[in-house]
């Protein structure tokens, strides 16, 4: 099974897919990023749905990359018999979503093998395949693909698979288009895949060259910001937190979680990094999104949702699949989306708060959600919850989870001493803003070791105390600030990398989350310690954790959730947005373009 870095990202704006250096594609949902997937096998094996397309009998590509600023993937195979690439991309689409694969010839004679093996929910249905006008047409329920080639090539039925085998010489091209659509209506209309190649790249460059970054990190800025775009659902604007489920933060573990919805907590961070890039309009759809999937009763607030604002996100497993190197159980939904985690509120201020500061202009109902929001706040922010981690153990009251009820009443606080008008209670925000500053001071804040720990009465620490400074809390050269950085870069410090927080890592004890077992390095918490390190005056330490970062990237600058720096390989759902959000954030401040509080 391919390492997860080993995999490379292409997508249209409403799903995406992995593909791996062998040239498989083992990883895809149609037609949405949370629709079950057709092509399983990052999850089980081959039988759960792949299509390899590479030289026959080849194995790795021999170098491969994404073409100057797109999402359209070059992977070139040199063999005995000649040199041969493969691009790969999915091109935005009118209705229906397609991937396309087109082999060239670069030098003399090579013979190419295509396996498609279809399996639909999650590699578990195979479908009945047909010959329809040129086609090979798959159908089972509601799903139905087709596939066709130009130039026609031969392809036949073998072992529940659609195979091919051609060969090209130089400057000989073979295009594959496959195209879901709903079985029940007529087939798509059909693309032209060389003119979609031709549109794709000029999109990407267009939109790609509208980055305002003139920082010494342009290239990892902008795969990034690429990254988080290709995680983009456009018909709403939300942004999916990866486009995989079950990736394991720990080999064999059972941490393994469907990541493939919105989750509130990223807004903030992502509309700064979208503001301060000049990407207003994806800045304005992440704001309306997050409007819309907030609007109701305040008691319930989720933590996520689906990419249309969908509210139930039912978790189940999926019992035919093994798991990622045996990682089980497969899960798709989230039963964290019913946790109470008190900094949501926060994050849903503070975002629409960093709108309106940005220029991007108020919405007539935004203030009055925000104002029901502080209501709720100033009633329940005392109690404990499950916490920015998510927890799946008892509820504490987290440091992190105060912190950013203070930031909901001080950009409340903010908003009316900017605008008297505003109708609220400005007294009572104040005086809530005070006693949760107090509280946490008092209460989390362990003044032997001089540093903010996780919960109160806790010894553990948590990398969320790094955003302290962050969100304004407390200024940067506050003896409590530096002693907080000092401690967790001493205690959860693993092999230069930054861990959340302190776990048992045996694999039957459960730790303060609930779970067993033990996790990567979070690569968002390493972001953080550069942020807060460039914060205290150290630019030098700061820039030397974020090359370490840049470093851990794969081939074609992707990053996963977690990583693990003694085997020297990604962990979690993969490519993670929050990876790429801290990674934009850290270059904009050591680049002094930083637009946050």
């Amino acid at each position: 099974m391919a390492l997860i870095e080993d995999y490379a990202l292409i997508g249209d704006l409403q799903t995406s897919a992995l593909v791996g250096r062998d040239g498989s594609v083992d990883w895809l949902c149609l037609p949405r990023f949370d629709s079950p997937a057709c092509f399983a096998a990052l999850l089980g094996d081959e039988d759960n749905g792949h299509w390899r397309l590479a030289p026959a009998g080849a194995g790795a590509c021999t170098r491969r990359g994404y073409l100057e600023d797109s999402l359209v993937l070059e992977s070139v195979w040199e063999t005995g018999d000649g040199t041969v690439k493969v691009t790969d991309f999915m091109p935005q689409r009118d209705r229906a979503p397609d991937l396309v694969r087109i082999v060239e010839g670069v030098s003399g004679s090579v013979e190419m093998l295509s396996v498609l093996r279809l399996r639909f929910d999650y590699g578990d249905i195979v479908p009945w395949i047909r010959r329809t006008d040129g086609h090979r047409v798959a159908v089972a329920g509601p799903d139905s693909v087709w596939l066709r080639s130009e130039p026609p090539v031969h392809t036949y039925g073998e072992d529940f698979s659609t195979r091919s085998e051609f060969t090209v010489e130089a400057g000989e091209t073979v295009a594959f288009v496959l195209t879901w659509h709903p079985s029940h209506e007529a087939r798509p209309r059909l693309v032209d895949p060389h003119e979609s190649l031709r549109h794709s790249l000029e999109d990407w460059r267009e939109w790609a060259s509208r980055c305002r970054y003139r920082g010494p990190h342009r290239e990892a800025v902008i795969r990034s910001l690429i990254t988080l775009k290709a995680l983009t659902y456009a018909p709403t604007g939300g942004i999916v937190a990866a486009p995989t489920t079950s990736l394991p933060e720990e080999i064999g573990g059972v941490r393994n979680w469907d990541y493939r919805y919105c989750w509130l907590r990223d807004s903030t961070l992502t509309l700064n990094s979208l503001l301060s890039l000049g990407y207003e309009d994806e800045a304005a759809a992440w704001r309306d999104w997050l409007l819309r999937a907030v609007a109701g009763d305040p008691n319930d607030l989720q933590t996520m949702y689906g990419v249309a604002g969908e509210r139930r996100l039912p978790e189940r497993e999926l019992p035919w699949l093994p798991g990622y190197e045996r990682s089980y159980p497969v899960r798709t939904g989230n039963d964290a989306v019913g946790q109470l985690q008190l900094d949501v509120y926060g994050e849903v201020i503070d975002s629409l708060y960093a709108a309106r500061s940005g220029g991007l202009g108020g919405r007539p109902h935004a203030w009055n959600i925000q104002r029901c929001f502080l209501d709720f706040l100033k009633d329940h922010w005392r109690e404990p919850d499950e916490g920015l981690w998510e927890i799946r153990g008892p509820r504490r009251h987290f440091v992190h989870s105060k912190v950013m009820a203070w930031v909901a009443a001080d950009r409340a606080v903010r908003a009316l001493e900017h605008d008297p008008r505003l109708p609220g209670d400005l007294e009572g925000w104040r005086a809530m803003r005070d006693e949760v500053h107090r509280e946490v001071c008092e209460k989390g804040y362990d003044g032997e070791r001089n540093t903010f720990t996780q919960y109160y009465g806790s010894r553990e620490l948590d990398a969320a105390t790094l955003l302290i400074p962050r969100v304004g809390f407390l200024p940067p050269d506050d003896p409590r600030v530096v002693g907080t950085i000092d401690a967790v870069r001493r205690e959860l410090k693993r092999d230069g990398f930054i861990r959340r927080y302190s776990l048992d890592e045996s694999p039957h004890d459960t730790s303060v989350d609930g779970l067993p077992g033990g996790e990567g390095a979070f690569l968002a918490c390493s972001f953080w310690l550069a942020d807060a390190l460039c914060m205290t005056g150290r630019e030098k330490e700061a820039r030397e954790v974020f090359e370490r970062l840049l470093a851990v990237r794969n081939d074609v600058g992707l990053l996963a959730e977690e990583y693990d720096p003694r085997a020297g390989r990604h962990l979690g759902n993969f490519p993670q947005a929050f990876s790429h959000i801290g990674l934009v954030g850290t270059a904009l401040l050591l680049a002094g373009e930083d637009t946050a509080h």
